[in-house]
């Protein structure tokens, strides 16, 4: 790659600027370095802010685990919708943000993640659908790919993490409720039915996914967040069970992660029923 096709590329990738070493094992997240205080095992709530999760060098920005055989796979993450002068297609590239304290590798195959396997509760919320289109954008082109894992996981109506343990709401550990994880279908499209997202102290209100070539510890990943217009969530907060918790703190533009590219990552939902449903599209690059 010469210098300029470089800092081409470096204008796609997300801007996360210094952020420490961290090691992540599916069970157990630890700050190696950087500023903050040290984190072990489930982090603190308030230390959502924190990169936690695999921090990718620049060879595994560019160039992931193969999908196939003959296939290697590049994430191209940022909101240009040029590359030297060329217009994109149709798909759209995003970018990448912090994977936070809160992702567990629960291998929970579903498309509903309001309910909690461990009990059949079902979380209460106002119904949400959000559909991941996944595409190859390759040359000039995009096509759909099929066979990526798409992982899905929030808090619920009034701020908690299941299977998590945090000063402030708890212990939930062993609770499964607004988690899982779809492949795509032959067409790119994996489809969750959740719930409109809460919120809690320190975050505007975001839903975490994760893209993985496959569900070993092994597999690389492209991780980032999806957040809502504010004047949607107010109108959503003020019913029941949101209005419990009261008036949020924290709007998408005081959030320094949602600073970070977070208006290329708003979804744009719209009412369905006694809900609402909203459609994500996302391109990888496969070299």
């Amino acid at each position: 790659m010469s210098s300029s096709q470089w800092k081409i590329a470096r204008r796609l990738v997300a801007k996360v600027g210094a952020v420490p070493r961290v090691r992540f094992d599916g069970t157990k997240l630890e700050r190696k370095t950087g500023p903050g205080p040290r984190m072990e095992g489930n982090a603190a709530m308030s230390n959502d802010d924190w990169p936690v999760g695999r921090v990718l060098t620049r060879r595994q920005t560019l160039t992931l685990l193969s999908l196939a055989a003959a296939g290697r796979l590049r994430w191209q993450a940022g909101s240009a919708r040029t590359v030297a002068g060329a217009t994109l297609p149709a798909c759209i590239v995003r970018p990448e943000q912090t994977q936070g304290p809160y992702f567990v590798n629960e291998r929970l195959r579903r498309s509903d993640i309001r309910t909690d396997p461990t009990d059949g509760s079902v979380t209460p919320g106002v119904p949400l659908r959000v559909t991941f289109r996944v595409e190859e954008f390759k040359g000039s082109a995009c096509r759909p790919l099929a066979g990526v894992t798409v992982d899905v996981w929030h808090c619920d109506a009034i701020g908690v993490y299941s299977d998590a343990q945090d000063p402030i709401f708890g212990d939930t550990r062993g609770k499964k409720f607004l988690r899982g994880f779809q492949e795509t279908n032959a067409v790119g499209v994996a489809e969750f039915l959740t719930i409109y997202p809460g919120w809690y102290q320190g975050r505007t209100v975001h839903i975490h996914f994760k893209i993985r070539s496959g569900l070993a510890s092994t597999a690389h990943e492209f991780t980032s967040q999806l957040y809502f217009d504010d004047a949607l969530t107010d109108r959503v907060h003020t019913q029941l069970p949101y209005a419990r918790k009261g008036r949020r703190t924290m709007r998408n533009a005081d959030d320094g992660i949602f600073r970070g590219g977070g208006m290329n990552l708003l979804l744009k939902p719209v009412q369905q029923g006694p809900g609402y449903a909203a459609t994500f599209d996302v391109a990888l690059q496969i070299a």
